[in-house]
């Protein structure tokens, strides 16, 4: 199967969290330091930390800056998820620490070790070394021992400690992506080899998996303290949003923004000169005791929060910029050009596939029927091909578009932002709305909605790509779709600096979500439609946990640590099974003679509507054209499925009936109307399209056929009529072939 290579991969890159590390050594690091109180005296622009339980010992590096003199001693804490696992005091005197004993104001930049008990060691436990993304910290509080004020806390500092083992690992972005690319061609390979059916379940489970996908990234938008586990969790899913950082494009995009006006943040490249924060919960965003303010200094973080001591904290959407290597300044650029390269390749796909099937074509590598939809119909499978991919990043979109808005890095950025919001959100409001106009014109004619939606294949090819993967009675519902994208996207957006309110806002509207989809089950058969109910779920379930990590009720950390392991576990059990549901599937769908019968047709059908001419070849005989023309097929095969040609062609019927009725008009009569309406209908049907020409095939045998006959009668010629021409007992002159009589016809009907 082309696709279950993928599945190693992704097994790999989920237990390559739980590996040990190479050496058989275990390390606890840390290579960040903050103040934890005001007017700290002490503060560090590097800080690096190594400690090896083997040798007893932790290594610290550092460049610090000290206003404390004297002799002090120093409180340490240990905490694991919120647990004080170690406390114990050091004296730097005892300890032998050069420099430190007694303290001096100025520069320090001596290396130590700092020698740790077995003791302590031994109240480790031994998961702390393997665990990812392991939720510990130390905090040092420097009390002083002399002076007017023993014992007072002069400086504090803190520290987060990571075992270097992580989930946030490129395997599973890799793995990930290349499931959702390979569904998506092998979707679109089924449908051209005429396996509808099929071919619309793989595309609606995997746009559905890929929105799940953009749901876990959004997790990580939020400005909301995560747990290391959940920032690294949803680290792994920001790919789906456009957050790919590559080096070249970030220069090009530093460039752009600074030619048209912008300031760069330089952030990344001062880390060796200043401290960075990833948001937790141990530093809030609003505490009086810290000051938090936003300012730039000489555009060194134009986005980032500066505490008074001179650090900056990253949180939401800039923490998700700053895991992910890429400036604040640059991140909507990002976005924005990751989604216009993969709207150029889509495209650029659809041509060369096109030109690959013609010239095996003709080189006679491929039979000439082979893809026949497709190549004929090529530019308008394009168009639907573009259109699908403005619906599948309409969130991040949404999310970039309107979080510059409130940034504005530059000029340029903000038309762009403009530009792109406004119209890809007018291109899908209007496809939505001729959707709905399509329905509705199709329940007045037919009474079902699906005739017309899945008889055109112009339609089906432009539009379907808004309601395919609906029963045909929830036309309707890429409404709610669009409204539920679009404001989840406003709060993640506008919200940055209310973490509290985007959880509340998000349970309300997941919510929402997950009883509009449980209730109405709009999807079109019954796994499809556990498949989403099942992702609606979990992300109302992910949306109560943001609201746990706000912490308004003032849980225990522990209890925190505990829910970010859970939500990661559950998540990630979650995505994988999802991933081997589409994986084995589609290889299933891959590797089947008819597709089309591993699944049960549709209660709307659909497949009755759809005509694949690979399957089924055109009408030549006489009998199959009139066939056609008696049910209507070819006015549904058109070149356009314009609701304006169809108000036009009833509104030209109705003045033909009009003018036919008027006093004094030639073939006025009380059946003259109905038989101009007639044969206003007769003359808009048109014949089936040639599959690989594109054109439409010749109307002339029947057409000839049709006008032999009398208007309103299908019946043979009497034979009791003189001279060719039939008679009836109605008193109405036949209308046959060379016949000299002329008068009313008779009326319109079944006989």
């Amino acid at each position: 199967m082309r696709i279950l290579p993928t599945t190693p991969l992704v097994i790999l890159s989920s237990l390559a969290a739980f590996s040990t590390p190479t050496s058989a050594e275990y390390v606890l690091r840390s290579s960040s330091l903050a103040a934890c109180q005001e007017n700290s005296g002490f503060t560090a622009s590097l800080f690096d930390v190594v400690f090896t339980p083997n040798n007893l010992t932790a290594s610290i590096n550092m460049i610090a800056t000290s206003s404390i003199e004297g002799h002090v001693i120093f409180d340490v804490s240990i905490f694991a998820y919120g647990l004080e696992i170690i406390h114990t005091q050091v004296d730097p005197c005892s300890s032998n620490l050069p420099g430190l004993c007694p303290m001096t104001s100025g520069k320090m930049n001596n290396p130590f070790n700092l020698p740790v008990t077995r003791d302590a060691i031994a109240s480790i436990p031994g998961i702390a070394y393997t665990f990812p993304d392991l939720d510990a910290s130390v905090r040092v509080f420097i009390n002083r021992t002399d002076g007017t004020n023993p014992g007072e806390s002069i400086a504090c500092v803190e520290a987060d400690i990571s075992n270097g083992m992580t989930v946030d690992l490129i395997g599973v972005k890799w793995a990930s992506a290349a499931v959702i690319i390979l569904a998506l061609l092998s979707s679109a390979i089924v449908n051209g080899l005429g396996f509808s059916n099929a071919a619309s379940h793989i595309a609606s489970n995997t746009i559905s998996l890929f929105g799940f996908f953009q749901a876990q990234a959004m997790l990580g938008l939020c400005a909301i303290p995560l747990p290391p586990v959940v920032k690294s969790w949803t680290q792994d899913f920001q790919w789906s949003m456009g957050v790919i950082n590559v080096g070249f494009i970030q220069n090009i995009l530093t460039w752009y923004q600074r030619s048209t006006g912008g300031t760069a943040s330089t952030l990344l490249d001062s880390l060796h000169t200043v401290s960075v924060q990833v948001e937790k919960r141990s530093i809030p965003m609003v505490e009086p005791a810290v000051d938090l303010a936003r300012r730039s200094v000489g555009g060194l973080a134009k986005r980032a929060v500066q505490t008074s001591y001179g650090s900056y904290i990253v949180y939401g959407i800039q923490r998700v910029a700053f895991r992910a290597g890429i400036e604040t300044t640059n991140l909507f650029l990002t976005v924005l050009t990751f989604f216009y390269i993969f709207m150029l390749l889509a495209a650029l796909g659809v041509v060369l596939f096109k030109a690959f099937c013609e010239l095996a074509v003709k080189t006679k590598m491929m039979k000439s029927d082979t893809f026949s939809e497709f190549r004929a119909g090529w530019f308008t499978v394009l168009k639907g091909v573009l259109f699908r991919w403005l619906l599948i990043g309409f969130p991040q979109i949404t999310v970039f578009c309107l979080w510059e808005f409130t940034q504005n890095d530059s000029p340029a950025a903000m038309v762009l932002a403009v530009f792109f919001f406004v119209g890809i959100l007018t291109t899908l409001s209007y496809a939505a709305y001729r959707v709905i106009r399509i329905a509705r014109r199709s329940v007045a004619l037919h009474r079902n909605p699906a005739y017309i939606l899945f008889s055109d294949p112009h339609a089906l090819n432009k539009w379907g790509f808004l309601y395919v993967q609906f029963r045909a009675s929830a036309y309707y519902f890429i409404v709610p779709v669009l409204v539920y994208i679009l404001v989840k996207g406003m709060f993640i957006a506008f919200a940055q600096r209310a973490g509290t309110v985007q959880a509340v806002a998000l349970i309300i509207i997941e919510a929402a979500a997950l009883i509009a989809a449980s209730v109405l089950r709009p999807w079109m058969d019954k796994s499809t439609n556990s498949f989403n109910i099942a992702i609606c779920a979990m992300n109302f379930i992910n949306a109560i946990f943001l609201f746990i990590f706000t912490d308004v009720f003032g849980l225990p950390r522990l209890v925190i640590g505990v829910v970010g392991v859970v939500l990661w576990i559950a998540n990630a059990a979650f995505a994988l099974i999802l991933l081997l549901m589409l994986i084995i599937t589609t290889g299933i769908v891959l590797f089947h003679n008819n597709p089309d019968t591993r699944y049960q047709f549709m209660n709307d059908d659909r497949t009755s509507f759809m005509k694949s001419q690979t399957h089924i070849g055109p009408a030549t005989s006489e009998l199959d054209a009139l066939a056609v023309t008696a049910r209507g097929d070819g006015k549904m095969v058109k070149r356009s499925t314009d609701l304006e040609d169809d108000e036009s062609g009833l509104s030209s019927s109705a003045n033909n009936v009009a003018a036919a009725n008027r006093p004094g008009t030639p073939n006025s009569g009380p059946h003259s109307g109905k038989d101009s309406a007639r044969n206003s209908v007769r003359s808009s049907f048109r014949a089936p399209i040639d599959p690989v020409t594109g054109t439409y095939t010749s109307t002339e045998p029947y057409q000839q056929h049709l006008r032999g006959r009398a208007s309103g009668s299908m019946r043979a010629s009497s034979p009791l009529g003189a001279s060719g021409s039939s008679t009836n007992l109605s008193g109405y002159p036949s209308h046959a072939s060379g016949g000299a009589t002329a008068g009313p016809r008779p009326p319109a009907g079944t006989r």
